[in-house]
């Protein structure tokens, strides 16, 4: 009896097992819950939350609760970088910030980033990249260079820097609700294709990207790095690094140049800060606009072919998660240019590498192009500043893509410039009123 007891529990046991892995195995293969509803706030709330984004704020500014603008900072306002298309849109390359990167090293084991500001509320607070070398000086022989059965040693600069632009808000809360499982199956789904694709000895096609986990397992999608997994977090990084205001997520950023900066209360209280996230949350989607005459609607729609036929919707997925036309996968992909990178055969070696999961400095997350015809300049530093510029700086991941667009007929071409024209910022976005100060006070 006790035998028989036994056999029956452990088949009981193995059978849940079994089902367990089965139901598992059945849910990895389903994407995430797709998003069913708009974002929501009150009218109240939204609008409070847009006098705060527009507010040009100021040192011990009446409406912080802590020190107010700075002690350092790139802006005044959020609306002073995000204004093309309307309030929220993307930015110029006058108000591109300057992002650093510490690489490992014996003496700082850990990547180590933010910004270099360019403007203080007092002079003794002003940063510069001298500053930053301080802190990351040059490794001598810190590169292990191996090439034709010959070693050098060469010094390991740990600091990377990179002008960055703004991005566009628009849509910014349908984004934040698709939901980390679809990006991942997704991106399963695009690597099952690529590799039967290479087993029918098919290798043109684009080189698989990867979703940038975050420590605590979420899947990365705002900021040009996937850095934040959601709005809210980059909402409050945006206000404590740009603007110096900090919030309840965020402390306030302080001055490279002075370790013992005092803590100070955050500027934006919790519900300041909620109002500012739903503004943001509920800004309008972009729009596909097509052209009114039959002649130029007729060449949109053929370019949203060539978009699929030539390869460029591998990245920029036009449909993810539920949400239509937002043309991203929200993975990481290298966009190096080959001939600019290390010659081939040889091979860099650091003391302390990077980690697996942090990105390459030549990777980038894919961003959306819902709005693309009112958002240049082009790229994480803006340096293409028309679409066609945008197009042919693509490589590294989306070099066969880039070859394909090149072997196109010009008016196939010029069709699909067209139909990304059609990608359009919302014409119910809020306009900007006034101009902003392109012009940021000094550090005094």
């Amino acid at each position: 009896m006790g035998k028989y007891t036994l056999d029956r529990t452990r088949r009981r046991l193995g059978y849940s097992v079994l089902g367990a892995l089965g139901v598992w195995m059945v849910w990895s293969l389903l994407p995430g819950v797709p998003v069913l509803r708009a974002p929501r706030a009150s009218a109240d709330e939204k609008a409070q939350g847009a006098s705060i984004f527009e507010h040009e704020w100021q040192p011990h500014d009446p409406l912080a609760n802590g020190d107010g603008l700075g002690p350092v900072f790139n802006a005044r306002s959020c609306a002073e970088c995000h204004f093309q298309g309307g309030v929220g849109g993307g930015g110029d390359n006058q108000h591109n910030v300057l992002a650093f990167e510490a690489h490992p090293t014996r003496d700082n084991p850990e990547v180590k980033g933010g910004l270099v500001h360019k403007f203080a509320v007092e002079y003794q607070y002003k940063e510069g990249q001298q500053a930053l070398r301080e802190f990351f000086p040059v490794v001598p022989f810190g590169v292990k260079v191996e090439s034709n059965c010959q070693v050098l040693r060469l010094d390991f600069d740990p600091i990377r820097t990179e002008s960055v632009n703004s991005t566009a808000l628009f849509g910014a809360g349908w984004i934040d609700r698709i939901a980390g499982k679809s990006i991942l199956h997704n991106s399963m789904k695009t690597s099952v294709s690529q590799i039967g694709k290479e087993l029918n000895s098919d290798f043109g096609g684009v080189g698989a990207g990867r979703p940038r986990i975050l420590p605590d397992g979420r899947v990365g999608k705002f900021g040009w790095k996937a850095q934040f997994a959601t709005l809210e977090e980059f909402v409050a990084a945006a206000c404590a690094n740009e603007i110096g205001l900090g919030n309840p997520k965020m402390s306030q950023a302080k001055p490279m140049v002075k370790d013992d900066y005092p803590d100070i209360s955050p500027d934006l209280d919790p519900k300041q800060f909620r109002s500012l996230v739903a503004f943001v949350d509920t800004l309008p989607r972009p729009a596909i606009i097509l052209p009114s005459l039959p002649k130029e609607r007729a060449q949109a729609e053929r370019g949203e072919q060539v978009f699929r036929t030539v390869g460029c919707a591998a990245c920029h997925t036009p449909d993810i998660g539920g949400v239509e036309g937002v043309y991203s996968d929200f993975l990481l992909h290298r966009l190096d240019d080959p001939s600019k990178s290390v010659k081939y055969g040889s091979k860099e070696t650091v003391e302390i590498p990077l980690p697996d999961e942090h990105p390459l400095p030549a990777e980038w997350k894919t961003p959306p192009l819902w709005g693309v015809a009112d958002s240049a300049p082009y790229f994480h530093d803006g340096s293409s500043g028309t679409l066609k510029a945008a197009i042919e700086n693509h490589h590294g991941d989306a070099e066969s893509v880039l070859e394909r667009y090149k072997a196109l007929p010009d008016v196939d071409r010029t069709a699909l410039i067209g139909f990304l024209k059609t990608l359009k910022a919302p014409a119910d976005g809020k306009p900007v009123e006034k101009p902003q100060h392109t012009e940021v006070a000094q550090a005094k």
